[in-house]
């Protein structure tokens, strides 16, 4: 038996559980190699470059705005997908998407799963019904309330556009490998399930910041 092959994971394993007091990852084998595939990957900021570097802008700055410039790309390819269709706005079928992904479902949800303001997600659902493409069912769970649900022309026209949106997804991610794409759901997956929980909780304008930031010190510093 290789018993410095053994010493060795079990040195990894000490340095897992110490690092893992706040349970980000699962204490499982699927969290331990995720923890070493994090770990290993990490990149030293001292052998990148970035804009602004010198003058001291963090790496945070870059991220944030990157992650703009890319909402702001996929946000133009989206326009032009829907050039000349009847649909005014990317979100309107974004929530036709949703609808034919997830079922019907009811308007604060539809809402809440699109990150969106509920004034300007009730206005986009009162289009959708006015064009004729969902409609307001009696819930089966609960007879005195409605659901949204996607109708038989609201499916047809999404099927019918859907040739366009997904070129219009396929180029957001650029000329990324498959690993890459898979890296980067992983990423992102794991920066959107954070800021999920904070979302969640439908803080006001004044609170959200310092219950964000707190959020972050504490994750960011778990032994403390």
């Amino acid at each position: 038996m290789n018993y410095n092959l053994v010493k060795d994971i079990l040195s990894l394993l000490e340095s897992f559980e110490n690092s893992n007091s706040s349970q980000q990852y699962s204490a499982n084998v699927e969290g331990f190699s995720q923890w070493i595939i994090d770990t290993k990957s990490q990149t030293n900021t001292s052998d990148l470059d970035w804009e602004g570097k010198v003058k001291g802008r963090s790496i945070e700055s870059v991220i944030s705005t990157l992650l703009v410039h890319m909402s702001k790309y996929a946000k133009s390819y989206s326009k032009s997908a829907i050039h000349e269709s009847e649909f005014s706005t990317q979100e309107e079928f974004i929530y036709l998407i949703t609808l034919n992904s997830f079922g019907s479902m009811r308007k604060t949800e539809l809402i809440k799963r699109n990150k969106m303001d509920k004034p300007a997600g009730i206005q986009i659902i009162n289009r959708l019904i006015k064009s004729g493409w969902i409609e307001q069912v009696d819930s089966k769970k609960d007879k005195r309330s409605k659901i949204l649900a996607l109708t038989e022309v609201g499916k047809n026209y999404l099927t019918y556009k859907m040739d366009d949106i997904r070129k219009a997804s396929k180029i957001v991610t650029a000329d990324l490998s498959d690993k890459e794409k898979i890296d980067l759901v992983r990423i992102l997956s794991k920066m959107d399930k954070f800021h999920q929980k904070i979302y969640d909780k439908n803080l006001s304008t004044e609170q959200l910041l310092k219950e964000a930031f707190d959020s972050y010190t504490i994750a960011n510093n778990p032994n403390q």
